[in-house]
This record gives C-alpha cells, structure tokens and sequence, in this order.
C-alpha cells in the first residue's frame, strides 16, 4: 500500500511552479504530485489546490505550463515611474498610468541592481528617481511591502517631477499655489516675492517645494508658466501638462508631414467607383473609414452580403523610424478633450491627406467580408486600393434617412446606398446576438460648450443604430485583420480584455445580494451571465446602478503581442485596424497587412520583433490609460466650473458608492460625482456595513444604500481639483438599531470609493469609447 505524502502548502506549490517556470522547465500536475510525493487522495487535494490557483489567476489551470496573463496582475513588462528610494535606499517604481479611485493603491515594483547594468551602458547615467523605465516585473510574495521587482530593460526617459498648481497673486507681489491635485486640496503653497517668475494671476504653473512641512504652508519658486486658465477653454491645459502629454509636434515632425506628397495609384487597386461613404459623428474632422454593403451575388450564398470597409492608409505616408513615425510612438493615440484635440499625427495627415473627404481621391486598406445569411463570416480579403467617399453622413442624418426624414445629401443615396448597408447591419446583428458579448447600457454624456469654453449644458446623445452599424462593421474588420496575420505568421498588436477577476466577481455578489439577487456560481465566467443579470434587472430603479456596477467589475483592455482573448466582446482574436489616424497599434496592424499580403515596402521593418511589440504594446497601453486620465480630468474640471455657481442649490441623485468615509453620489442629468462625508450626515454615529452596502446610525437605525435615491446640497466646489461636497437632504431607511453587521472592510470595489479628502472626482470615462 502506497502512502501518499503530507500535503505541501500553497506556497510551496506555487514556489515549485515558479522554480520550474524559471528554469525553462514545462511542468503539470503529474510533476507537481511526483515532486512531493502525492497519490491517491493527495492528488485529489492537489487537483482541488490548483482549481483554486487558477480561478485566482495564479496559474493556467491544469496545463499549467502554458503561458498565461494572470487575473488581477500587472503584465510581464510595464512601462514604470521610479518614485522614490527606500531606507535601505533601493529605487522604488510604480506603474507609469494607474488610477487609485478605481484600481486601489498602486502596487510596490523594487528596482534590482544588476552588476551588469553599467557596464551594458557605460555612457548612460543608471536610473533615478523620476525617470520612466520599462521593466521586466517577477511577483514577489510580500518583500517589505513590495509587490515585484523589476528589472530595468530601457530607460525611456525623464518623467517631468513637477508640482502644478494655479498661481494667485497677492497685493505685495508674492503669490501663493492652488493644487490641481485633489488629494492636496485646502494645502496651499506660498510664493515669495522674487520667486514668481513674473507669473499673472490665473496662470497654471509649475513648482519646486522648499522647507515642506505638514503643520503649515510650503514654500515654492515657479519654474515654468504653463499658460493662463482664466478661460475654462484653457481647462485642458491641466490635464495636458500634468500627465505629460506631448501636444506641441518638432519642428522635424511638421516639416516631414508637409512635404510628404498625395499617394497615387502605383501599386494600388483603382476602386475610385466603389461608392463607399463615411458615417460619423456631426463634428468629426478627420475620417478614417468608409463602409459599403451590397447583396452577395454567388448563387451558392442566397441571403448573403458582401460588407466593404476602407481604412485610410496611414501606413502609405508614415514610415517606420521617421520623425513623424517615433512622435506618434511617444504620443500612442490621439486625445480628446471637450475644447480641443491633442493629436497623434499633425493635421497635414490626420484632416487632410489621410481624411476620407468626398469626392477626394485617397489611399486606404480595404477588406471585403463576404457574410452568409446567418451573419457568420463566409470568407474575407484585404485589398490595397484608391478610393473616392460618395458622400459624408453623420450618425444623425444617416439615421434620419433610414427611418424616412432623408435631407439634399442622404436622400440621392437612400435607396442605393443607405438601404443595403441597414439589411446588411441586420445579417451581421445575427451573428453578433448569436456570440453575445457583453452589453452593457450606459448614457454617454457629452459637454456641449459656449463660445468662451465655458460649458453651457450636459447631454445625452441618443444612442442610434447607426452608431451600433458602424461599431458592428469595424469589429468585423478588426477581427478579419488578426485572423489574416494569425494565418500568415506575422507578428501584431492585438486588442485583449481578460475575464474579470475572482476579487472583483466576489464583489459583484456582494452587491447583487444587496438587492436581493443571486450570482450564478456555476459554469464558465463567459459576458453572457452579465447580460443575464442586466436582463433582470432592466426597467427597474437599480438598472444605472447595475450598469455601471458591471462595467466596474471588468478588467481593463489593454495591447499586447502575445494574445489572450478578449472577454467583454467574446472573441478569441481582435486587433485594433480601423483607426490609424489616431491609434498607433492601428499603425502597426496596417504594416503588419502590408508585409504579410506584399502589397508595398513601407510594411514592418525588420525591428519589428516579438520582443520590440512587446515594448510598445506597454507604451501605448499606458499612453491610452494616459489619454483616459485626462479626458475624465478635465471633464471633472470642467463640470465642477459649471456647478460653482450654483453653491447652496439642491439637487436628485443617486448612491453610487458606500465606504466608512461616507457616501459618493452621481447626480442626475449631469452625472457630476460628488462626496458627503460621514461626520456630516447627522447627529448619530453611522458605522459602514460592509455587508449590506450601507452607512447605518447606530442609535435611530436610519440608513443609507448603494443605490438608493437621495436630494442632496451643493456646499462646496473646488474646479481647479474637479471635487464636490455635498449635504445631505432626503431621510435614509429605517431599520431596528443593532440588526444589520456593522463589521469593519473594504468597499466593494477595490479602490472604488477610499476619499482622503472631503473631495472626490466628477464625471467618468466614457464607456464602450475604447474596446
């Protein structure tokens, strides 16, 4: 009779794994069993163990030797701040782009010292404190409060180590410094005279701190005027220079996009006939793709349509290691603010040469989908032609024309143009409710903005099925470029989105439960359970709630160039191709077609490496949480400019967040976001129940929920931080006193709702923008 050995710990297990992983060693559950002398009920243990390590992403399941993206981990390389030294004076980092309100605190990187790192580069100085780094990260297991470590692979340059605030002049000439920061609200910094480097009042400016101290002001000289805020027009300076977004192009850059000449029809196909038109939204500026749709022909596809997309061709002026090429690298994707656009490619390209105009000859890559009745994809191709747009729609009057209000540009193309590519959106609609990715309802707002910048009113634009049929088609055509690359053998950018992880699906139970509904525990986690659970509770009063209580619980997208799926659409391969004008993995799908179909030299360079796309799927994907950061910045900024005047007027909201701090409310209309501190919601002490969601009065038992519906007072508003505070109205529930927990936790989102001030953001990023 064989005895099977004591069971190993976790940590053993793991430690195993890891070792092996290292060595180069391919290892499985059999080898784990062996290694510790496991049989018979110790295999059913381990079996069990590694069930468990998987679900948590710590391994890859029962093929544990393949390589995986563990859930809720930072990726194998991360573009990285060096912060600060620790008293044993090792260099600490943290990631480049991390957002604490929504992903907790940022986890701890300590930076190794291998010997080999000066002699490898003599004549660059070691890495310091404030430089951007890329690193090779390994997990650590609670090393002096350090997450990994990371071994520097690049330095990529210094990150600007500055304090930005806005300057307010005093009457003897000295100044003092209002934080842009929301944590450093009500900590202003004195400026004396002599050290204000003839900064006006109302100038954004950059700082160095003298003689900090937590008992009084500081003392700041400016070293740079950034530009004056005095105009809300001028509100995305802020952001811009805060997060260190490149917005001003070389001298170089400008030159080399205009002297680049328009592309003729040399090596392209003449589809200049092909009446393909672009659909966007009324104040577009470039255009960067063109859809057409026509009944299949084939006899043998009866019901079938052949869907036409060109995407400008980007590729054909932008060269790989040209200025334009790396300022487009550094700059990752174009950004979008409410007043202004901060481009990725000068306007010479991005409106002009590479904007699909009607009536105007220009290059782009095409595929033709050819679907079947169902939906499915029957076979597809990329083309590399001329083309000329037969016309230029809005979603708007697109939509108006279908449902029978054509105007001068729509009505001349209805029947011909406009109708087919509607019944073809209905055969693609097949399919894509047969897949059922994630679908999720949440308003979009956008700013509608005065003359002066100044924001005028909040509104939700309608959600149209033009907009779902230009989403459907370009999702069509990403997938159709993986898959060709994929089949060719090329290296490429792919789009990712993994599974929400165990952490955040726990959470999401709480939540449910909280309103009476139960997480479906069985079966694979697929994007259909949310839409189950959505179905549930659509019409209902908790319908936003949940909504956005879904989309929390997702993992953020992100480049990679090793592929992994993407979750939220369900489907196993996606790259990004459709926008090249303003993303630069779009850039680099395009070379990538290129080269494996041959259609010219300006294709990927020889570079272009696995190892080298790793590098700048880390870049762009932290140049797009940038881009994310700023755009929901400067929307707070510029909310909270509009509320300011209106301190002390009531307003309808709802619960979005409980923690022990207080309550976090959304208004409606604007969508503002708001905080009320639990000190001011009345004369009973209120502890937070971490079960129920709640902020329940020890004595009276009146509480408030997740959720609930509350009227609340605009007390205080900071623009320049984005922050509001609010008061609280309306009663809370009733409960008995003493029958609801009150045990001390986390909120229910990591990170979603921790407020070290009486201030919090406003507004949010806008969902579904970036998938």
């Amino acid at each position: 009779m064989t005895v099977s050995a004591p069971e190993p710990s976790r940590e053993a297990v793991l430690d195993f794994i890891e070792t092996e992983r290292e060595a180069g060693r391919e290892v499985g559950r059999r080898d784990i069993a062996k290694a510790f002398g496991l049989s018979g009920g110790g295999k059913i243990w381990l079996k069990r163990l590694l069930k468990e390590l998987e679900e948590e992403g710590q391994t890859g399941g029962d093929g544990i030797e393949r390589p995986i993206h563990p859930r809720g981990a930072l990726p194998p390389v991360l573009l990285s701040e060096i912060k600060a030294k620790d008293r044993d004076g090792d260099l600490m980092a943290s990631p480049l782009e991390w957002d604490e309100a929504d992903q907790g605190p940022a986890p701890r990187i300590l930076i190794e010292r291998p010997r080999e790192f000066r002699a490898k580069r003599q004549a660059a100085p070691a890495p310091g404190i404030g430089d951007h780094v890329l690193l090779k990260l390994t997990r650590l297991k609670g090393v002096d409060g350090y997450a990994y470590s990371g071994r520097v692979l690049k330095v990529m340059g210094k990150g600007k180590a500055q304090v930005l605030g806005i300057f307010r002049a005093m009457p003897d000439g000295s100044g003092r410094l209002i934080p842009i920061d929301k944590k450093a609200q009500g900590r202003e910094a004195l400026i004396p005279k002599g050290r204000t480097n003839e900064a006006q009042d109302g100038d954004l400016v950059s700082v160095s701190l003298r003689n900090e101290t937590r008992l009084g002001p500081s003392e700041a000289h400016v070293r740079e005027r950034l530009g004056s805020i005095k105009s809300e027009r001028a509100v995305s300076l802020i952001a811009i220079h805060a997060h260190g977004i490149p917005n001003v192009f070389q001298p170089a850059t400008i030159a080399e996009a205009e002297s680049v000449r328009p592309a003729g029809t040399a090596g392209r196909e003449d589809w200049r006939e092909l009446p393909l038109i672009t659909i966007d939204p009324a104040d577009a500026k470039d255009h960067d793709d063109a859809v057409h749709a026509a009944p299949d022909p084939s006899p043998d596809n009866p019901g079938g349509y052949v869907v036409t997309v060109a995407i400008a061709d980007v590729a054909a002026y932008v060269r790989p290691g040209s200025s334009l090429d790396r300022e487009a690298l550094e700059r990752g994707n174009s950004v979008y603010f409410p007043d202004r656009v901060v481009p990725m490619l000068p306007e010479r390209i991005s409106n002009d040469l590479c904007s699909l105009r009607g009536g105007e000859d220009r290059p782009a890559l095409a595929v033709r989908l050819v679907l079947k009745s169902n939906g499915e994809k029957k076979s597809h191709s990329f083309h590399r032609i001329l083309m000329r747009s037969a016309a230029k729609l809005s979603y708007q009057q697109a939509q108006a024309a279908i449902d029978g209000k054509p105007d001068d540009i729509s009505g001349p193309i209805r029947e011909t143009i406009l109708m087919p590519l509607w019944a073809a959106y209905g055969v693609a609609s097949r399919a894509r409710d047969e897949r059922q990715p994630l679908d999720l309802d949440l308003p979009e707002r956008k700013l509608v903005l005065k003359p002066d910048g100044a924001v005028d009113r909040v509104i939700v634009p309608e959600r149209l099925a033009a907009h779902r049929l230009i989403e459907e088609f370009m999702i069509l055509a990403n997938v159709a470029a993986a898959e060709t690359l994929e089949k060719a053998g090329s290296v490429l950018i792919y789009r990712c989105h993994d599974e929400p992880s165990l952490e955040k699906m726990r959470a999401l139970g709480e939540v449910l439960a909280s309103i009476g509904i139960k997480l479906p525990k069985d079966g694979a986690l697929r994007p259909v359970l949310f839409n189950r659970i959505l179905a549930m509770i659509r019409g209902s009063e908790n319908e936003l709630l949940m909504n956005e209580v879904v989309l929390r619980t997702q993992a953020q997208a992100e480049y990679v160039a090793e592929n992994y799926g993407h979750f939220g659409l369900n489907l196993r391969r996606y790259a990004h191709f459709t926008s090249p004008i303003r993303r630069y993995a779009d850039l680099v799908v395009h070379r990538a077609l290129i080269s494996a179909l041959r259609f010219g030299d300006d294709g990927l360079p020889k570079s272009a490496t696995l190892a080298a796309l790793r590098e700048v799927s880390t870049r762009i994907s932290a140049a797009e949480r940038r881009a994310m950061a700023a755009e929901r910045e400067t929307t707070d900024r510029l909310i909270a400019h509009f509320l300011a005047d209106q301190i002390g007027s009531s307003f309808d909201g709802r619960i979005g967040g409980v923690n022990r701090a207080g309550l976090f409310v959304k208004l409606d209309g604007t969508g503002a976001d708001g905080f009320i501190p639990a000190s001011t919601l009345g004369a009973d002490y209120y502890r937070y129940d971490e079960a129920a969601h709640a902020m329940v009065g020890e004595r009276s038992g009146e509480s408030w929920r997740l959720g609930d519906r509350v009227h609340v007072k605009l007390v205080e508003a900071a623009p320049v931080a984005g922050a509001l505070r609010f008061e609280l109205l309306s009663e809370g529930r009733h409960v008995t006193p003493g029958r609801s927990g009150t045990r001390p936790g986390r909120p229910p989102f990591p990170g979603g709702g921790r407020a070290k001030s009486s201030f919090v953001k406003t507004g949010k990023s806008k969902p579904g923008k970036r998938r």
